[in-house]
């Protein structure tokens, strides 16, 4: 196999010229098939398997136990559980956007990160839903919220957000599932072709479903992507904005907005392609990616990265404008307790991460260091954590009457499941990256076949 060129902080998307079919097969499958697993992936691995057995621990302490272990109380009946629900609900909306909307767009650039940034949204999603079954009083109950027929004709409250909650997030799980195993079709025939022992053949042979790359299979590949890409799209707007209404519908000062709903979809974007960036720089470094995430792609996410901060930061605005425009003195007093209050210090950080940090990127330099890059989508992947938190926690903590008023801690076990969640993310994805092909291989044998013919022309 030919050596790879070495990155340049100039190259574009398109691929080396000498580059082939083999050349491209060679370099993604191999880091399945035959690389082994190297100590910076074993330690890596080995702590955030570790947190994972702790958030699996924390939570069957917890159905034992009950909420009561957490700092959740009247009136801050919602604490970290609803803030990591939406916020990790929120991280895998950039997965669904790169490979939905950026498709039908037909941007050549999503082809390198949206494999992992599919996987992301899996596994953002599946962790975003555990949360409210946590916060239920008796979760073991949880499959009540789905309208199964029975025979005591018990059905859901239909008027009620959890039920909202299931059906959104297991609409966006089903959807993203088909939409990123259909793209590993065709990658897993090649695994199956290349796989030297027995079982790896079986294995990937199975779920590569009998592909042989004949013309009809990609007829009917290439028109059920598309349908489903569709079907992904609707998902961008329409599973955050219900989201959104968990809170919108209420009458507590600051949840009820009807700014919510394109506000909550901004952010979520946000959020999203802050965490591609913190997931696609690390695995370009350690599993010498540079030649297919190429600093173009970075650059790419980044210019996202700065358009919606820009409505996140337009949203911050309205919903400050609009209290004081509207003279209800409960919504002037709810921004002027965030702003002033005992959450406060949180208020004005999330601000500096999500408005300040990001404006860094109206330099090019900026856009193209990839260490800048990855220190300011730590900041904003903080930032919207703590701006999900000030919404769910500062709303509540001050009641309409003074005798109604307290205030929320966190206890161990708040941050316990917190950080457990990270890690169980962590573990899972990088059991994706040495499982499954980070990048998909049929689509860069594509953007190779378009750069010959563009060169012949």
């Amino acid at each position: 196999m030919n050596p790879l060129p070495p990155d340049n902080s100039n190259s574009s998307a398109e691929l080396p010229a000498h580059w082939s079919y083999t050349t491209i097969s060679d370099k993604i499958s191999d880091l399945v098939l035959r690389r082994r697993n190297r100590w910076p992936w074993l330690i890596a691995f080995g702590c955030a398997f570790t947190v994972m057995l702790v958030f699996f621990g924390a939570c069957i302490y917890l159905f034992k136990t009950g909420v009561g272990i957490w700092g959740v109380n009247i009136p801050v009946a919602w604490g970290f559980a609803i803030s990591n629900f939406v916020w990790w609900i929120g991280i895998g909306h950039a997965g669904t956007f790169i490979s939905a909307v950026l498709l039908l767009l037909r941007q050549r650039w999503r082809g390198s990160i949206n494999r992992f940034a599919e996987a992301m949204t899996l596994f953002a999603a599946g962790i975003a839903g555990i949360f409210p079954i946590l916060h239920l009083g008796r979760p073991w109950f949880f499959y009540w919220l789905i309208p199964y027929p029975d025979v005591m004709n018990l059905w859901p409250q239909w008027r009620s957000p959890l039920v909202w909650d299931i059906f959104a997030i297991s609409t966006y799980l089903i959807v993203s599932l088909l939409f990123w195993y259909m793209g590993l079709i065709p990658d897993l025939a090649t695994l199956r072709d290349r796989a030297k022992s027995r079982s790896k053949q079986l294995i990937y042979g199975l779920f590569a479903l009998g592909w042989r790359g004949e013309a009809r299979h990609w007829a009917r590949y290439e028109k059920a992507y598309l349908l489903i890409a569709g079907l992904a799209t609707a998902l961008v707007v329409s599973v955050h904005s219900v989201v959104s209404l968990d809170f919108a519908i209420g009458n507590t000062p600051g949840y009820h907005s009807t700014l919510f709903p394109p506000y909550f979809v901004a952010g979520a974007l946000f959020s999203g392609f802050a965490m591609v960036l913190t997931i696609a720089i690390p695995l370009r470094h350690f599993f010498a990616l540079h030649d297919f995430i190429t600093v173009r792609h970075l650059e790419n996410a980044a210019k996202i990265l700065l358009a919606t901060g820009w409505l996140v930061a337009y949203g911050y605005a309205a919903e400050i404008f609009m209290a004081y425009y509207s003279g209800e003195q409960f919504e002037m007093y709810e921004v002027h307790d965030r702003m002033t209050g005992a959450y406060s210090p949180l208020f004005w950080t999330l601000l500096v991460c999500n408005v300040l940090v990001p404006q860094i990127l109206w330099w090019r330099k900026a856009r193209r260091s990839v260490v800048v890059l990855f220190i300011m989508s730590l900041f904003v992947n903080l930032g919207m954590w703590l701006e999900r938190f000030v919404i769910v926690v500062s709303s509540l903590h001050r009641d309409f009457l003074p005798s109604s008023w307290g205030i929320f801690i966190p206890t161990r076990w708040d941050w316990i499941h917190f950080v457990g969640s990270i890690g169980m993310f962590i573990a899972l994805f990088l059991l994706f990256v040495r499982l499954l092909p980070a990048i998909s291989i049929f689509e860069m044998r594509e953007q190779v076949h378009e750069s010959s013919q563009a060169r012949k022309s």
